[in-house]
């Protein structure tokens, strides 16, 4: 998988809601969740969806407060693949 230019990244970021750049080689969202089972919910959601497809993400849990990190090790930054994976994270927190 090929690596996003800074002009590439930006310009995916724009299509997502309340994700952004960190360090130049992560994006990175924080879901708010009304009770604390509802988080760990997602996250067994979103982990299954990352399993599938082989391609997993940093995620922490605090409380009601989930925050996901995605970037490609092997590309050295963002690819396609973790924009396309942000979306389906969001798609399942609707």
């Amino acid at each position: 998988m090929e690596r996003l230019t800074e002009e590439q990244v930006l310009e995916q970021l724009e299509k997502l809601q309340g994700w952004f750049l960190q360090d130049e080689k992560w994006i990175v969202k924080k879901y708010r969740f009304k009770e604390y089972l509802d988080g760990i919910d997602f996250v067994s959601q979103i982990a299954k969806i990352s399993e599938d497809i082989q391609h997993h993400p940093l995620i922490s849990i605090d409380y009601k407060l989930v925050t996901v990190k995605l970037s490609s090790w092997q590309a050295k930054g963002l690819t396609d693949l973790d924009f396309k994976l942000a979306a389906d994270f969001d798609r399942v927190h609707e």
